[in-house]
């Protein structure tokens, strides 16, 4: 230890300018911290505490908070600038039809860009696991589709899209609102029917909207029909921007999907279809409810990708590939994402009914998109255990407390109830239409 103490010495020495001298290890470490910070740009400098009278006691545990302050110091200033910046990683090949090409098998992925993921999708499950919670507490009543699982899904379209793009998917639509830049508070305000909510506390669990997202539909399949005629606003706008319309495998069988697939390949649409096949439609697993499991073939004539969904940069680079599709003017594109979700269909589905709670831990304990992606920046030091740590406590931080506002902050009036069925005055006096109407409950009398 003192031979390693003397080289550090000698080398400050040469660094510094200073004069070699015997120090102690709270002295030499809090000389190294000086000048990490000073080499970094930092302004404070710790300096060391006014050495005790000669005869007088020293406090045997200063030395000690001393050599762990700095070293701490020393650490910390040393670890930001020794992560890997970047790193490529081999991600499994989508499956094609009718492509002569797909997205490359190889992703780069940057520091920040896995940090952001990270946070976006830890975000995601905690906010998921407070709606159960609430859920359970009879505090979220009501239908309540719930995402952990699904989050490389949400999470990595939306880093695949720009944020002019569009998107509308069905009634699991917390993940969605949440990417397209609405906040947890207001998400969970909103499940909680508060005026709060992103949607005043009107439209609860599945009708959620933001800038360039439009919900949140609780019609099964009717917002795919719905995503083709934005393609077509875009389209017709001439604003090179695509539509991103997501559904179920649960839904995969409807009519007004292929009526849908065949307009939008009719006229080009720059929209991409996107089924999130979790293997499961309400109960029923979609090789009994499908003669053909092969949902990204289902477009025929409109090409596809199959995705592994539970990887966040694979659902990335495949949606910027179909994104570039679809702005290339060669019309529409489906993908079907394989996913898993760990909750039931709906809160009032307990999920283990049709399928066995060793299957569910089995993806979890070998397959969980968060697990994943915290696993590739860890053994390629692109992150600290330290580090990941403290961002899921500042997630946790914000989901309480936008738990506590969205089970605190008033229930919009009755007042209300009518208001924003019209976007003006209504052409004609309809019986509880009316905002000037006045409405009574007659809940207490």
């Amino acid at each position: 230890m003192r031979n390693m103490l003397t080289l550090i010495s000698n080398a400050l020495c040469r660094i510094t300018g200073r004069k070699v001298a015997e120090q102690s290890v709270s002295e030499l470490l809090i000389d190294l911290s000086e000048f990490v910070n000073v080499s970094s740009g930092a302004t404070q400098i710790r300096k060391l505490p006014p050495e005790p009278p000669p005869g007088a006691d020293r406090d045997p545990e200063l030395d000690t908070d001393l050599v762990d302050s700095a070293a701490a110091k020393v650490v910390v200033s040393q670890s930001f600038t020794d992560f890997t910046p970047q790193v490529s990683f081999n991600i499994k090949s989508c499956d094609l039809h009718g492509l002569e090409e797909g997205p490359a098998d190889t992703a780069v992925l940057t520091r920040d860009q896995g940090l952001s993921y990270y946070r976006c999708m830890q975000t995601i499950r905690r906010m998921e696991l407070k709606a159960d919670q609430l859920y359970k507490q009879k505090i979220i009543r009501g239908f309540c589709h719930l995402y952990d699982g699904q989050e490389a899904c949400a999470a990595g379209i939306e880093a695949g899209i720009e944020r002019t793009d569009h998107v509308i998917t069905a009634y699991r639509a917390h993940a969605f609102t949440y990417t397209r830049g609405v906040s947890v508070r207001e998400i969970l305000a909103e499940l909680t029917g508060r005026q709060g909510g992103v949607a005043k506390g009107k439209g609860g669990s599945m009708h959620m909207y933001a800038p360039h997202f439009y919900g949140g539909n609780g019609i099964v399949g009717a917002q795919v029909p719905l995503g083709a005629g934005i393609a077509l606003a875009c389209q017709y706008q001439g604003n090179g921007q695509i539509c991103v319309a997501l559904y179920g495998d649960g839904a995969a069988n409807q009519g007004q999907l292929f009526e849908t697939y065949n307009m939008a390949a009719l006229w080009k649409l720059p929209c991409v279809f996107v089924c999130e096949n979790n293997r499961y439609g309400m109960g029923t697993s979609v090789e009994r409810a499908a003669a053909s499991t092969d949902y990204y073939k289902r477009g025929d004539f409109i090409p596809g990708l199959r995705v592994d969904g539970m990887d966040v940069l694979c659902v990335r680079e495949a949606t910027k590939f179909a994104a570039d599709h679809c702005r290339s003017g060669k019309g529409p594109i489906l993908m079907e994402l394989q996913t898993y979700r760990y909750h039931g269909h709906s809160m009032s589905d307990p999920g283990v009914s049709y399928r066995t709670r060793e299957e569910v831990q089995e993806v979890r304990s070998k397959n969980d998109p968060i697990s994943l992606l915290k696993e590739r920046m860890l053994s390629n030091n692109m992150a600290s255990a330290e580090e990941l740590k403290e961002i899921d406590g500042e997630i946790r931080k914000e989901v309480d407390d936008a738990a506590q506002f969205a089970t605190s902050d008033p229930e919009p009036p009755l007042d209300d109830l009518c208001k924003y069925i019209y976007h003006n005055s209504p052409p004609v006096q309809v019986r509880g239409t009316n905002p000037w109407a006045k409405l009574q409950s007659v809940s207490s009398s």
